[in-house]
């Protein structure tokens, strides 16, 4: 059985989430947010996919950048480039002290565990998570462009290029070889599958060193990429998580075992030969003549010694504020990704007293979203409020934020304001008059942790965790005022409001009803229990929408208020954070199992009709129109399309102007027919893949005209079974599931 990384000792079953203490042992999975390095990998609770699994729903765009985890330098140009989340922020250096932000025009599908540069072709490599491998061109610093992309098989965490080749760790699919000779058209020649988990990777001649988990240092013959073979290994004590080579030595970052030092002038027999155990958890290391510098997670950058490679000793260290897990060392300085603290630039002119010289933050954790007009704004946890430009979905692009003092879970935006509802520090009111410079006007402290808000004329309503709904009278935006309250039984985390009632999702306690028609002496005229954990709740006509977590969506009857009863449910595959309503559609944000769509026209009998998988976990969603706006928490903001509600079906197919760009996929008996609409000539590229990743055929690859286009898959070419259809028409990424059956 595969070990499981572990970043934090889980106490008698109790875990803080949003500053309560919770005694439920489906919530051990849900790990300290500062110990979570690799919120859906390394903490070993999910199985990685390849791609992104959808039905009847398309990517559009995202603004995808969180925590930082990967961070390599081109030190010809003096630019960093810092992944995070899932973009990569470029970033000049050359005033260590100031980091300036140079472009944010990277956004990959998955979120960015690895990056190599080769600086004689100016393209940037990237290890994307489920996203697989990416290849951009960041020749211009200004307007990067992605040239292509693999999707692996497994979940993409290293990567290293060599000659024409790009060597992916892929975790539970071991080294994947792809040609990359062509950008544009990256191909897999060849893989090795690792009895470990394949975190790292370096290739020096004609061996690929693999970090492979607990199975230690995998040592890969690739001198023909088309079969590498194993020549040999060493089991290190620990768990192998990265891996540097230089000279006859393979460095590994063990994780609790520290540094290790391997010999490997003999690839077919490595021997230990020392190894210094850091107080952390040694993630990756990059040596540079004679230190080996460790990124060590909660203990930062530690400088090892290692003139003496039997004896290695440390000469000094800095505790980074974040988690170290990331290392890049050029010249004088030390580039740490520092996890939630972003960029930090360590001078290690003087090994023995290294010193932080300047900084750049990434953005937090997506927690809520709201969409109004040309903007989506975004409760960014310790980063306060985000307002995102989405005019252009396909890129949308970050215009302005304001830190509040707290970790903000939720938002709501009325006229010119945004309502945080930022934690222990209160709702806090921000003028957003002007997006690129939103500034606060106002707060009020209530007693309990603020998750949840909701503005209905003169007053907001709040959802204050163990402290139940506050009402607070926002007619004067700069001096907000508690003018009544109702302690609900249980933790408030949800709440909307309809006519003279809140309804509150009160976790363990369901749904609790409150008459707030005198603000000032709220009751609770009815509630109703429902089987799981109430986390958000929303209304529309009689019914009230449920987000129960483990019991996926719960549709209530409240017609009479006082005697709320179930009338359907639809049990999700992941747990239930957050639901939207929209038209006959209920979006429910299913945490790690993605964005699934529910048909709630008969709310007897809810069936999902379309999902898609997400690179992070969905906290939150928001909806106008087709779209849908999700807080995707390790991930930034990702947009989807609903194609059911988009307009695009067979009748429009068969002769409406086109106005937008999309597809649609008709099943038939013999055959697949795949319709695309293209509001302009655009540029198609299709292929089909089998479910393990492996590219299968090129289905289409050229222009397509203004207008429908058809391409027509014949069923008898393939066995049954589940394929995926991807590419790109323009902007528009494909990447969807069919079904063969005969």
């Amino acid at each position: 059985m595969k070990k499981v990384l572990v970043f934090l000792l889980i106490m008698l079953g109790l875990i803080v989430i949003f500053g309560e203490v919770i005694n439920e042992s489906s919530y051990l999975k849900e790990w300290s947010e500062l110990r979570d390095i690799n919120n859906k990998l390394l903490r070993g609770e999910v199985n990685p996919k390849s791609g992104f699994d959808s039905l009847n729903v398309s990517f559009v765009g995202n603004w995808p950048f969180g925590d930082s985890y990967a961070v390599t330098n081109d030190t010809i140009r003096d630019v960093c480039f810092l992944g995070s989340g899932g973009g990569v922020y470029i970033l000049d250096v050359s005033d260590s002290s100031n980091p300036v932000k140079v472009s944010e025009g990277i956004h990959t599908r998955g979120i960015v565990y690895g990056l190599y540069y080769d600086y004689t072709t100016k393209r940037l490599y990237i290890a994307a998570g489920q996203g697989g491998l990416e290849i951009w061109d960041v020749s211009n610093l200004t307007n990067p462009l992605k040239l292509g992309y693999y999707f692996t098989p497994g979940y993409a965490v290293g990567v290293y290029v060599s000659g024409s080749y790009a060597y992916v760790a892929d975790y539970d699919y071991g080294l994947r070889i792809i040609n990359v000779s062509n950008p544009t058209t990256p191909t897999s020649v060849g893989y090795y599958d690792t009895p470990g988990l394949a975190y790292g990777v370096y290739v020096l001649g004609n061996y690929a060193y693999v970090a492979d988990d607990e199975y230690g240092l995998r040592i890969i013959n690739v001198s023909n990429p088309t079969t590498p073979t194993s020549v040999g290994f060493y089991d290190t004590p620990g768990i192998a998580v990265g891996v540097y080579v230089s000279g006859s030595y393979a460095y590994v970052a063990d994780y609790d075992s520290g540094l290790r030092i391997i010999n490997v002038s003999n690839p077919t027999t490595p021997t230990s030969v020392g190894y210094y155990d850091t107080p952390g958890y040694a993630l990756r290391v990059y040596v540079l003549g004679r230190y080996a510098y460790v990124a060590d997670e909660d203990y930062g950058l530690r400088i090892i010694d290692i003139s003496d490679p039997t004896t290695p000793t440390e000469v000094g260290f800095y505790d980074t504020p974040g988690g170290a897990v990331g290392v890049y060392v050029s010249g004088s300085y030390a580039y740490v990704a520092d996890y939630d603290s972003g960029l930090r630039i360590i001078d290690i002119t003087d090994p023995t007293t290294p010193t932080s010289v300047g900084d750049y933050d990434a953005p937090g954790y997506a927690y809520g979203v709201y969409v109004l007009g040309n903007y989506t704004y975004v409760a960014n946890g310790w980063d306060g409020l985000r307002i995102i430009d989405i005019q252009d979905p396909t890129t949308p692009t970050s215009v302005g934020f304001y830190d509040t003092p707290g970790y903000a879970e939720g938002v709501y935006v009325s006229g010119s304001y945004a309502y945080v509802a930022d934690g222990f520090y209160g709702l806090r009111i921000i003028d957003i008059s002007d997006p690129t410079n939103p500034t606060e006007v106002g707060f009020c402290d209530t007693p309990g942790s603020k998750a949840g808000v909701y503005v209905s004329g003169s007053y907001a309503y709040v959802a204050d965790g163990s402290s139940g709904l506050r009402i607070i009278d926002i007619s004067d935006p700069t001096n907000p005022t508690e003018v009544g309250y109702y302690d609900t039984p249980g933790i408030a985390y949800g709440v909307y409001v309809l006519g003279s009632y809140a309804y509150v999702a009160d976790r363990d306690f369901g749904l609790r009803i409150i008459d707030i028609q005198e603000p000032t002496t709220p009751t609770e005229v009815g509630f109703y229990d429902t089987p799981g954990l109430a986390y958000g709740v929303y209304v529309l006509g009689s019914y009230a929408y449920v987000a129960d977590w483990g019991n996926g969506l719960r549709i209530i009857d409240i017609s009479d208020p006082t005697t709320p009863t179930s009338v359907g449910f639809y049990d999700t595959p992941g747990e239930a954070r957050g639901v939207y309503v929209s038209g006959n559609y209920a979006y429910v944000a299913d945490d790690d199992s993605g964005l699934r769509i529910i048909d709630i026209s008969d709310p007897t009998n809810p069936t999902e009709v379309g999902y898609c998988d997400t690179p992070g976990s969905v906290r939150g969603v928001s909806v106008s129109g087709s779209y849908a706006y999700v807080a995707d928490y390790d991930c930034g903001v990702q947009i989807y399309r609903n194609l059911l509600s988009s307009g695009l079906n067979e009748k429009e197919i068969k002769g409406s102007e086109v106005k937008s760009d999309n597809y649609f996929i008709k099943y038939d008996v013999s055959k697949i027919e795949l319709y695309f609409g293209a509001s302009k000539e655009s540029e198609l590229k299709l292929s089909i893949y089998d479910k393990t990743g492996r590219e299968l055929k090129d289905l289409y690859k050229g222009k397509i005209e203004k207008g429908y286009s058809k391409l027509t898959i014949n069923k008898g070419d393939y066995a049954t079974g589940e394929y995926f259809i991807r590419g790109r028409m323009g902007k528009i990424e494909i990447n969807t599931k069919v079904l063969i059956l005969k």
